[in-house]
């Protein structure tokens, strides 16, 4: 569908043009007209669907239609962390060229003074992470009573983070009568009852079925022993000739020593994670993006709102515990229908993660082995689950592997030059 037919005003289509848009995504297309006749909505869509648009596009036109009265927000875009605060603050930008609209972002990890300074000149949108908007409220450098619009991103990380307290209490400085709009890439119990709270006759939006992935990612599992999933790693970066790749780790640690290694093996690489300054984690993103560095290790919480174009690859170097964050990890591919892989290198007791993600997404995810990469074998007494079982298996099946798998010298650019 065409921007064209949503009712945007002629300001807004000509930002959206010269971010080189024509047509909606589904998101959008069914988002902005339930926004602009000021409905509440909730709204599931994969991650890198062009939700932001979806809700930005809206509140801009809404909002520009009335002069401010005050320098106090009148509208509050909540995120999880900076990194996606600091690109929804800039798509408000982006796509809010052409008004008379004041916006600013808040969030950790820099000096709170510019920010004060910010606030005072008065701000129409306010985008902000819910530690430093409390920060900000209890000092009395920010006033919501004023706020009409509430919109939540990324709500599920939100909660998984731990912020719902914080945001209870961003909710009571709030009035009552405003418009809420919730986004989240999946549905939790705890996002129906933040939504069922929330929310009022909300429009139901969901342009793909609940925790479900872009249909443009293809995904695959690589078994392998933990001890070698260093060496695969890198075998996979050199036969596919890889440029760029976003991989996962579990932890800080886990991802500075790997990015470590891959300069020792000679490629390019650094670590973006929560103990980096912002402005490290800044500098290592826009190295990633331009080309400096080939490989960005990354933990989950870093990885929040990393916006990177034709993204080819992410690698789950270790499986999540948490399988949501599966479908937040592979959705840095694949973004607005472009074509993406997403591999996992899953060890022996990795198995019940791995089980738990096919679970949720109601689906086996394809498995194949790289000869010279072959996984342990199951430990004693061998466990229940279907796969890594300890048994012998016919040619071409891997050790303790009870489905069929393809063998595949280099499958690191999706190729299957394979025998089943």
């Amino acid at each position: 569908m065409s921007f064209d037919s949503l009712g945007l005003r002629a300001e807004l289509l000509r930002a959206v043009r010269a971010q080189g848009y024509a047509e909606a995504t589904p998101i959008q297309a069914q988002a902005i007209p339930a926004i602009l006749e000021g409905r509440d909505v909730l709204g599931g869509a994969q991650t890198g669907a062009g939700k932001s648009a979806a809700f930005i596009l809206p509140m801009l036109q809404r909002l520009s239609q009335e002069a401010p009265k005050s320098r106090s927000p009148r509208a509050l875009i909540l995120t999880p962390t900076r990194e996606l605060c600091a690109q929804v603050a800039q798509s408000v930008l982006d796509y809010g060229r052409n008004l008379r609209l004041r916006s600013a972002a808040v969030y950790g990890g820099v000096g709170i003074r510019p920010q004060i300074e910010r606030l005072r000149r008065g701000v129409d949108i306010l985008v902000a992470t819910p530690g430093r908007l409390l920060d900000h409220a209890g000092q009395g450098t920010v006033d919501l009573s004023r706020v009409e619009i509430l919109t939540l991103d990324e709500a599920d990380r939100m909660l998984d983070m731990g912020f719902l307290p914080d945001i209870r209490r961003v909710l009571d400085l709030l009035p009552q009568e405003r418009q809420n709009m919730l986004f989240s890439a999946t549905y939790s119990k705890e996002i129906k009852r933040l939504a069922s709270g929330l929310l009022r006759h909300p429009a139901m939006i969901e342009v793909a079925p609940a925790n479900a992935t872009a249909d443009s990612v293809s995904q695959v599992v690589h078994p392998v022993a933990r001890s070698r999933k260093r060496a695969l790693l890198s075998h996979l970066i050199r036969e596919g000739d890889w440029r760029q790749a976003l991989v996962f780790t579990r932890t800080k640690h886990g991802a500075n020593q790997l990015a470590q290694h891959l300069e020792k093996e000679g490629v390019s690489a650094t670590a973006i994670h929560g103990n980096k300054s912002q402005a490290a984690r800044t500098r290592a993103l826009a190295d990633f993006k331009r080309g400096a560095v080939r490989i960005l290790v990354a933990t989950d919480l870093a990885s929040r709102g990393l916006d990177i174009s034709l993204l080819p690859y992410v690698v789950n170097y270790e499986l999540p515990t948490v399988p949501e964050d599966y479908i937040h990890r592979i959705g840095r591919t694949g973004r607005m229908g472009a074509s993406g892989i997403a591999l996992s290198m899953v060890c022996i007791d990795e198995r019940d993660l791995l089980t738990n993600i096919e679970k949720l997404l109601d689906r086996e995810i394809e498995v194949r082995k790289i000869p010279g990469f072959e996984p342990e074998t199951s430990p004693s007494p061998p466990p229940a689950p279907r796969r890594f079982q300890s048994r012998s298996a016919p040619a071409g099946r891997g050790p303790g592997f009870d489905r069929r798998v393809s063998r595949s010298r280099v499958n690191a650019n999706g190729n299957r030059r394979a025998s089943r």
